[in-house]
């Protein structure tokens, strides 16, 4: 689900094909996306796999009636009877909720069918050819900062572990991390690892708002920093529509070992949902329950998105840093066994 709002104008169906991959976040394949309208103004854009199972879109009309939803279009992609099974499983639910269909289209190997318009002089039996990358639409989703990879195995492999070179360097920069933050916990208090971890937060943030990039020794020093719920959670409060948050959260999902990932990755699944981008979110979720299925925010985010659930719900109860600082009172010991965990497991060059 993408509840972000830009103000692409979907003028004809060569425009909607061209805008559903920025919209989704990549180019579907066997696939239902509904786009959902407030006026003129996108207010939803979905995806749905192929074949619908029975019952599988109910979660749609619960969706497009929170997001005040009256006008929609439907595309499928895929051959005629998989897709027209899907459309027409769409079409009865919306048809019953009294939801407007403007536009119904099938779009498969470089042409679309028309479910809607009859007339054989614009909507031929055979389709009709398009090509997306001509319609001035997807230069303009460039501008609006909208991104479409090629398939959904590419935005996978957005979020895969770093393999080869880059992982050698990246255990040996963790085993450094490793040795360094035990030396800080002989040294310091508790209070002051937080205060140092928020402040290399706020570092790397401001790193990537200036188009740059942490260092391995840096990428692998917050990472273990993030196992600190308190300094996590700075950053989760932190988080806001600037892409250099989303490019942070992914390159550490990337970059981080493993067994280190969670926080990152579930930083990036917030950030990704907030930006209406859940295929995103849902896979950076996958990685972080894969590193660990107990991890707490991976699956209170997991469980919003599997219920359709809009990113401002979680949003409009943030706390700010200060209220952190409020509820949760002074370090104590406690706040770094998750660090100690980390600490205690073999070096990351064994892995």
């Amino acid at each position: 689900m993408n509840s972000a709002n830009p103000r692409l104008r979907l003028s004809s169906p060569t425009d909607i094909l061209a805008a559903v991959p920025f919209l989704i976040g990549f180019h579907p394949e066997l696939s239902l996306v509904v786009i959902g309208f407030v006026g003129s103004a996108v207010r939803v854009s979905t995806r749905w796999d192929l074949p619908a199972e029975p019952g599988g879109l109910d979660g749609l009309i619960p969706l497009l009636r929170r997001e005040q939803v009256t006008v929609v279009i439907l595309i499928g992609y895929g051959p005629g009877p998989l897709v027209t099974a899907g459309v027409d499983q769409a079409t009865r639910l919306l048809r019953a909720e009294g939801i407007e269909i403007t536009e119904s289209l099938r779009a498969s190997e470089g042409r679309y069918w028309s479910y809607v318009c009859q007339r054989v002089a614009c909507c031929p039996p055979e389709g009709v050819a398009y090509d997306p990358k001509a319609s001035p639409l997807a230069a303009e989703a460039v501008v609006h900062g909208l991104v479409a990879l090629p398939s959904r195995r590419s935005l996978e492999r957005s979020v895969a572990p770093c393999q080869g070179l880059s992982r050698a360097s990246m255990n040996r920069a963790t085993d450094r991390a490793l040795a360094a933050t035990r030396t800080a916990l002989t040294k310091g208090r508790p209070a002051d690892l937080v205060a140092d971890g928020i402040a290399r937060v706020r570092t790397a943030i401001d790193t990537y708002i200036a188009g740059a990039r942490l260092t391995d020794d840096e990428a692998a020093r917050l990472g273990l920093d993030l196992a600190i719920i308190r300094v996590r959670d700075e950053a989760w409060t932190l988080i806001d529509d600037h892409a250099a948050h989303l490019a942070l959260w992914r390159d550490l999902t990337q970059r981080l070992t493993p067994r280190h990932v969670a926080p990152a990755a579930s930083l990036l699944a917030a950030t990704a949902w907030r930006s209406g981008d859940c295929a995103l979110a849902t896979l950076a979720l996958d990685r972080a329950l894969a590193a660990d299925p107990r991890y707490t925010m991976a699956a209170l985010l997991s469980r919003a998105i599997r219920n359709l659930l809009p990113p401002n719900v979680l949003r409009e109860r943030m706390p700010t840093p200060e209220d952190l600082d409020r509820e949760m009172g002074t370090p104590t010991r406690k706040w770094l066994t998750p660090l100690l965990t980390l600490l205690d497991e073999p070096s990351a060059l064994a892995s």
